[in-house]
C-alpha cells in the first residue's frame, strides 16, 4: 500500500526526546514539549504517549486506536507499510537520527513543516515565533559564551588535548544522571549497531578536536572564518563518495567562499598554519560525518531508545573513549596536572569559572542549536547560522582585541556571504547523480 500522508505511521512519524521529553510531529505539541524540556528538564513516564489530535488517514492507511492518557500506541511495522513481510504490529519505537543535533534538526523541521493545522489560531502562531526566537537567543548566548570561556581558559591552560577531553566528557555529567533517574531512556545497542555508529562518532570527534586545536593555534575570529569554508569540502566529499553533482549556482557560490577565506588568511595579522590547518581538519570531520551518515546510516533505525538526544550521548561516549588514549599520549598526565596547578595559582577562581563555563556552554549550545534549527526552514536556517558566525567573529574581535586588517575584514565578509549563498542555492537546487 502507498505510504499514507497523515504523519502517523513509522514512515514519517518522528519522535525526538529533547531533555527527556518527546516531540511529536504536531507543531503545537513540539513547541510545548521543547519549551518544557528547556525550562525545567521535567521527568517523563517510561513509555512515550501519544499527544494531540490524530489527522484523518487516507483510505487504505493503517488505522490507530483512540489515544488516551498514558496509553502506548501500537504502530505498524515498516514491512506492513511497504508490502513486505506481514509482521505483527509492534509498539512504537523512537526513530533514531544518525547524527547529533545539527543533522537531527533537519528531520524535525520536516516533521514540523507547514501543513499540520493548529487549532490555537493566531495566538499559537505568535507563541511559536516567540519560542523560536527564545531558542535562537539562548543558542547565540551559549555559542558566544563557549568561545569566550574556552579561549580564556586555553590562554591560561595551554593544553588543547586535555581541554578537548574535558569538554566532550562533560556530557557524561548531563546524560548520566538523566539515565540513572529515568528522565531519559537508557539506549541499547548491539555490537554490530555500535560499529555502524562508530565512524559518525569519529567524525564528530575530529570536528571537535580540530576546532579546539584551531583555537589554540589562532584567533577565535580567524578560526570561524576558515570554518566558513566547510561547504567546499562537503561538495568534494559528496561527489567522491555519493556521486552527487550539484547545480551550477551551488558551485558558483563556492567561489566567494574560497576567495574570501584566501583573502582573509593572506591579510590575517594573527595567521598561523596550525590554526588554519586545524580549522580545515574540523571542517573535514564535519563534512565526513554528514556524508557517512547519508550514505551508510541514512534514516534506518539503530538500536533501541536511540532518539536524537541519546544518539548524541552515545557518540559522546564513543568520542571520549577514542580521545582518552590520544590525550594521554599527546599530553602526559603529570604535565597536565602541573599546568592546571600553575593556571589555578595564576587565575584562581576565574580560571575555574572559564573551564567550567566552556564545558557547560559546549553541551548547551549543541542542544539549543537542535531546538532552534529544528523549527526553521532551510533559508531561515542559513540566515540564522550565518548571522551566528558574524556575531561570534565580531564579539571575539572586541573581547580579545584581535587586530584585523581592512582586507581581512573584506575577505571575512565575502566568505560569510558566500556561505549564506551556498545554503540558499543548495536548498533551491536538487542535486543529480554523476554518470
Amino acid at each position: 500500500a502507498a505510504a499514507p500522508t497523515d504523519r502517523l505511521t513509522p514512515k514519517v512519524s518522528i519522535e525526538v526526546a529533547v531533555m527527556g521529553l518527546p516531540i511529536v510531529p504536531h507543531r503545537r505539541h513540539a513547541a510545548f514539549a521543547a519549551a518544557l524540556g528547556a525550562a525545567c528538564w521535567s521527568a517523563q513516564s517510561a513509555a512515550p504517549t501519544w499527544q494531540g489530535p490524530q489527522a484523518a488517514p487516507r483510505r487504505g492507511a493503517p488505522q490507530l486506536p483512540p489515544a488516551s492518557a498514558g496509553h502506548r500506541m501500537p504502530m505498524v511495522s515498516r514491512g506492513r507499510i511497504f508490502g513486505a513481510s506481514a509482521a505483527a504490529p509492534r509498539t512504537s519505537r523512537v526513530w533514531s537520527l544518525p547524527v547529533a543535533p545539527p543533522l537531527a534538526a533537519a528531520a524535525v523541521a520536516a516533521a514540523a513543516a507547514p501543513g499540520v493545522a493548529s487549532s490555537k489560531g493566531p495566538q499559537q502562531g505568535a507563541w511559536q515565533k516567540l519560542l523560536v526566537w527564545f531558542y535562537i537567543t539562548l543558542w547565540y548566548i551559549f555559542s558566544i559564551g563557549y568561545n569566550i570561556y574556552f579561549k580564556r581558559a586555553l590562554i591560561a591552560f595551554p593544553f588543547p588535548w586535555a581541554c578537548a577531553m574535558w569538554q566532550i566528557a562533560f556530557g557524561w555529567l548531563v546524560f548520566g544522571p538523566l539515565w540513572l533517574t529515568g528522565v531519559r531512556k537508557v539506549p541499547e545497542l548491539t555490537k554490530k549497531e555500535a560499529l555502524v555508529l562508530l565512524p559518525a562518532a569519529l567524525g564528530n570527534l575530529v570536528l571537535h578536536v580540530g576546532a579546539v586545536i584551531a583555537f589554540f593555534g589562532g584567533a577565535v575570529s580567524f578560526v570561524h572564518i576558515v570554518k566558513a569554508s566547510e561547504p567546499v569540502l562537503s561538495s568534494v566529499l559528496n561527489y567522491l563518495f555519493l556521486g552527487e553533482v550539484l547545480a551550477w549556482p551551488v558551485y558558483a557560490s563556492l567561489l566567494p567562499i574560497i576567495g574570501g577565506v584566501a583573502l582573509a588568511s593572506a591579510k590575517e595579522l594573527s595567521f598561523t598554519w596550525l590554526g588554519f590547518g586545524a580549522a580545515m581538519l574540523s571542517n573535514l570531520g564535519s563534512a565526513g560525518r554528514a556524508v557517512y551518515s547519508k550514505k551508510v546510516m541514512g534514516t534506518k533505525s539503530i538500536g533501541k531508545n536511540m532518539d536524537a538526544a541519546n544518539t548524541f550521548s552515545v557518540m559522546t561516549i564513543m568520542g571520549s573513549l577514542l580521545l582518552l588514549p590520544i590525550c594521554l599520549l599527546m599530553e602526559p598526565p603529570a604535565a597536565v596536572v602541573e599546568g592546571f596547578r600553575a593556571a589555578y595559582a595564576s587565575g584562581g577562581q576565574d580560571f575555574l569559572i572559564n573551564m567550567l563555563g566552556s564545558g557547560v556552554c559546549y553541551y548547551l549550545y549543541n542542544e539549543l542549536a537542535f531546538l532552534a534549527l529544528g523549527k526553521l526552514d532551510a533559508v531561515s536556517h542559513a540566515v540564522v547560522n550565518t548571522m551566528k558566525r558574524v556575531v561570534i567573529v565580531a564579539v571575539a574581535i572586541v573581547v580579545f582585541r584581535t587586530p584585523v586588517s581592512t582586507l581581512g575584514i573584506i575577505g571575512s565578509a565575502v566568505a560569510v556571504a558566500g556561505t549564506y549563498l551556498y545554503s540558499v542555492a543548495k536548498s533551491s537546487c536538487k542535486p543529480a547523480r554523476a554518470g
